[in-house]
């Protein structure tokens, strides 16, 4: 039932782009089409799975028996900024078209600050717990690293909706002074509204 809970409240209740809108840079800027949206969704998704499961023992056995959790966020980065590192010469060996489609958003993922939230929030037992419904005194690595890979799912169910939206408005016929940016917001605005009601059930 936990698993139901984490599911639910990561990749639609608790969404990082179109709820608590973090993550809006790769968002908007890599979902012109649907290809490029996917294989930034993923490797976003990866990106916060191994994030949460490196994070979250190094700031529970380390960093706090230590007394340094002031250090959580420069440690933190640096641990995004080596994953992503990993990921970009992976995908420029093995996939050089999905590496050039994503661009400058590749190295973004480092600073992606839907990265960064997922490892912040994780280790805030009480609050996380409190989200997926079960006592703060629960929460564990496994509970950790599920959030983090369902708020990946999350942001990749996002990207590829706007991304899908985005390619059908392009063949429409709009206005000349909406079109590009302006109609992105829209749609996006219409995006978090739907994933806004999950919050209210």
């Amino acid at each position: 039932m936990e698993i139901i809970m984490i599911l639910v409240s990561a990749v639609f209740i608790n969404n990082f782009v179109v709820v608590q809108f973090l993550g809006i840079c790769p968002f908007l800027g890599v979902s012109k089409d649907f290809k490029s949206a996917l294989g930034m969704g993923l490797a976003v998704t990866f990106v916060m799975t191994l994030t949460c499961l490196i994070t979250y023992p190094i700031y529970t056995y380390i960093l706090v028996p230590l007394k340094i959790e002031y250090m959580e966020i420069i440690v933190f980065i640096f641990v995004i900024a080596a994953i992503v590192q990993m990921i970009e010469m992976a995908l420029k060996k093995y996939s050089p078209t999905l590496y050039n489609a994503m661009g400058i958003y590749l190295p973004l993922i480092t600073t992606n600050c839907a990265v960064l939230g997922v490892a912040e929030l994780v280790i805030d037992s009480a609050q996380i717990a409190a989200l997926i419904g079960i006592e703060a005194t629960a929460m564990n690595m496994g509970y950790a690293v599920l959030y983090g890979l369902f708020a990946g799912l999350g942001f990749t169910l996002a990207i590829v909706l706007m991304s899908g939206l985005r390619e059908k408005i392009n063949r429409l016929p709009i206005n000349k002074h909406l079109k590009g940016f302006p109609i992105a917001m829209i749609a996006a605005c219409f995006i978090a509204m739907a994933f806004y009601v999950f919050g209210l059930v």
